[in-house]
């Protein structure tokens, strides 16, 4: 998947809480709804957004279906994300030298 669908997918508060609550394990779709102030259908809907991210995988046994993390697209956006925290550790590197240099009066 690309890194717009990811990082798309996890734009939403709710759809970040949905992965950090299937990370540990498979969890039942409607066990994780009703942990929401909102509908089942509201919830599939984000859930669907997941789905087509790649960032999870529905498994349906008889009437009950259930979700699970699939953290590999992760590791790209992890990635891309690490290329600009070693600029911003340059950067505040070089603000802490600067913020230490004795003032010029």
């Amino acid at each position: 998947m690309g890194l717009d669908a990811i990082y798309g997918a996890l734009a939403h508060q709710v759809r970040r809480q949905l992965v950090a609550e299937i990370a540990p394990a498979p969890a039942r779709v409607t066990d994780l709804a009703a942990g929401y102030p909102v509908s089942l259908a509201a919830v599939s809907k984000h859930i669907r957004v997941l789905e087509a991210a790649g960032l999870v995988r529905r498994e349906v046994r008889g009437r009950e279906h259930f979700l699970r993390l699939e953290a590999a697209p992760l590791a790209g956006a992890a990635a891309w994300l690490s290329d600009y925290r070693r600029f911003w550790e340059e950067r505040l590197d070089q603000l802490e030298s600067r913020l230490r240099e004795p003032r010029e009066r």
